[in-house]
């Protein structure tokens, strides 16, 4: 989830303030850009059934449009600065709409007691309360106090305020009509913000429930190391958080404690448990390198696509990390895309959903499903996704010589394999070090980490790759991609992380900069205690081949003509990840500095054995 506030200030004027008053906020445009209106601007408490009151703040234009739809975004991150109509917000406001921003309970100005993604209430409970409740109360109240209003009411977010619209959606108000979910989690414990495949994400975990449960306000870690690579190794098992720091009083790392497997306190979280219907149309947003919440999207889509019955349910990803599309979209970090794809998303996908369904206005030409195809830099549109009528799935092998094909091994001798020796006491860093506090006040490498150049990685001992060919034409994957890896440990737990990288030429025209380039275009962990399932862990025999397959999620991404397609396995990423002992205990966040152990890990490519990718290859 976003740590930072997703509402900014913006450049304008302020005409007097007042708790309950209204002010005008006037906002300046850039050359070419249709002129917003100056807003007024009304700051309210907004009672709930149970009698705890929302900080909420409202924005009506001056200007007479004559009725219009409401915008809500609801937020933990503080609604109280001047909404970023002039940025994210910018095409919605050319267009016309009532915008409301509110602070979530126990957050900033909103009463109550904050619950980090507070399950969904027992409905039969007249007074139980929830994020959908809350939302529900504060639609009903706009509808009858904020003038000038059409009746319809459109959710969008990103992150945190994007699951919270999800939320509302469980049990939506008659009058909301369009609702767009972006880069929220759809599991904590499956596949975003603080595990994935049952890997603890040590850094992320940590710095965002000390930054969110210190205070009602973001209060970031103090940190006494720059590198932070150097403090999470110092502070050794995981056992020494509460011990030396936190003393108990952060409640979510006593959850991460008290949970370390998939259980009823990580369900009562995961969207799939209630999904169950569209109730609204609704638009959902992903980021191909979004480091925090790729996983949340691509879920929330697939289930609701499940019920959707009548062609609502719409899905967008593009070459964003965390909400880039909410900024400028022309590059991220090294890697240039040609145009600005944020601003192609909200003027051409975003801005028309809203108008349709909230001011039955056009054009808009629905698409199953819209992604930016990396590589070659276009804008494509799908009547299905993932394009399984299309593409074909196809094998990736690993093979001598650190070689990659789509021809798997042949030949039925002895099980031929790569190996390294993994050393929890000397991981491999997920990134260029320094690594940075995660919000770093001055910037940090957190939020482009995921296109880094992998060559800082490639050729450790302790990581092994696997390359194709210069490829004779375009490879083209489009959907899944998923590892199956046959392995073997001297331990009895182990994490195998797989990277897919497209290998820029060595002389790359272009950019001459970027050659030999390696952009990794998917990667992810898996931990082997959870091989059979999340729920119940089981000890990894020694020396014995298992086979672990390690969901990559999907892209769509074109490798040209003169690239090279590789493959990464290792089996640590600090402190991005935490350390597995490699010696199984039953919870590893209460292991001890004796259990952290060497291991040595074989990957098998044989014939009976053959670890590779499977991926969805479109037709050339």
């Amino acid at each position: 989830m976003n740590r930072t506030s997703p509402i900014r200030r913006t450049a304008g004027f302020l005409i007097a303030i007042g708790l309950f008053g209204a002010v005008a906020v006037g906002f300046q445009t850039t050359p070419g850009a249709v002129p917003q209106p100056p807003y007024k601007r009304t700051e309210a408490m907004i009672g709930m059934r149970d009698g705890v009151r929302l900080y909420t703040v409202i924005l009506v234009p001056e200007s007479p449009y004559g009725p219009l739809p409401i915008i809500l975004t609801r937020t933990p991150y503080s609604a109280g600065g001047l909404p970023p109509l002039r940025s994210s917000y910018k095409e919605l406001a050319e267009e016309g709409y009532i915008f409301v921003f509110q602070d979530i309970r126990g957050r900033y100005k909103s009463e109550g007691k904050f619950v980090m993604q507070r399950p969904p209430r027992a409905k039969p409970d007249p007074k139980a309360v929830d994020e959908a409740s809350d939302t529900y109360d504060t639609i009903e109240w706009l509808l009858k106090n904020v003038p000038g209003n059409n009746g319809r009411v459109g959710m969008l977010g990103v992150s945190y305020p994007g699951w919270l619209t999800v939320m509302a959606m469980l049990d939506p108000h008659p009058a909301l009509k369009a609702a767009s979910p972006q880069a929220s989690p759809a599991s904590m414990f499956l596949g975003d913000d603080f595990f994935h495949n049952g890997a603890f994400r040590l850094s992320y975990g940590f710095e965002y429930a000390s930054m969110m449960e210190t205070s009602n306000v973001n209060t970031n870690f103090a940190f006494d190391t720059y590198d932070t690579y150097d403090w999470y190794l110092k502070l050794g098992p995981l056992s020494n958080v509460n011990a030396a720091y936190l003393h108990g009083s952060i409640p979510t790392w006593n959850d991460f404690v008290a949970h370390p497997n998939f259980d009823a306190f990580w369900k009562a979280q995961a969207v799939a448990t209630y999904v169950k219907d569209v109730t609204v149309p609704t638009l959902n947003v992903a980021g191909w390198w979004d480091q925090e919440d790729f996983y949340g999207p691509l879920k929330i889509y697939g289930e609701l696509e499940k019920h959707d019955s009548s062609g609502r349910n719409f899905f967008v990803a593009g070459p964003w990390n965390h909400g880039g599309w909410t900024r400028e979209g022309s590059r991220l970090g090294k890697i240039a895309f040609g145009q600005d794809t944020s601003r192609h998303f909200r003027e051409k996908i975003q801005a028309p959903f809203f108008a349709y369904f909230l001011k039955d206005k056009g054009p808009f030409v629905p698409a199953e499903a819209w992604t930016f195809q990396t590589g070659s830099n276009v804008w494509m549109s799908y009547d299905q996704w993932p394009p399984r009528q299309k593409a074909a799935d196809r094998g990736l092998y690993f093979r001598e010589n650190g070689k990659l094909s789509f021809d798997p091994p042949a030949g039925d001798g002895e099980p031929a394999f790569d190996a390294y020796v993994s050393d929890p006491a000397h991981p491999v860093p997920y990134r260029l070090r320094p690594v940075e506090p995660t919000y770093y006040p001055r910037g940090s490498g957190w939020s482009t980490w995921q296109v880094e150049d992998q060559r800082f990685a490639h050729q450790r001992p302790d990581v092994l790759s696997w390359v194709t060919d210069p490829l004779a034409e375009d490879v083209v994957l489009t959907g899944n991609i998923a590892a199956h890896l046959f392995a073997s440990t001297t331990g009895t737990d182990a994490d195998w992380v797989v990277k897919l990288i497209d290998v820029y030429p060595e002389e790359y025209k272009p950019e001459p900069k970027m050659g030999g380039y390696q952009l990794m275009i998917v990667g992810d962990v898996l931990r082997g205690r959870f091989r059979k399932g999340f729920e119940k862990p089981e000890p990894i025999p020694a020396d014995q081949i298992q086979e672990y397959a390690v969901d990559l999620h999907q892209t769509d991404h074109r490798f040209l003509k003169g690239h090279r397609i590789m493959v990464q396995v290792q089996s640590t990423w600090f402190p991005l990840i935490d350390r597995n002992p490699q010696t199984y205990v039953d919870n590893i966040f209460l292991a001890k500095a004796s259990d952290y152990c060497p291991a040595t890990q074989r990957i098998f490519r044989s014939t009976k054995y053959p670890s590779h990718l499977t991926l969805m290859v479109m037709p050339k």
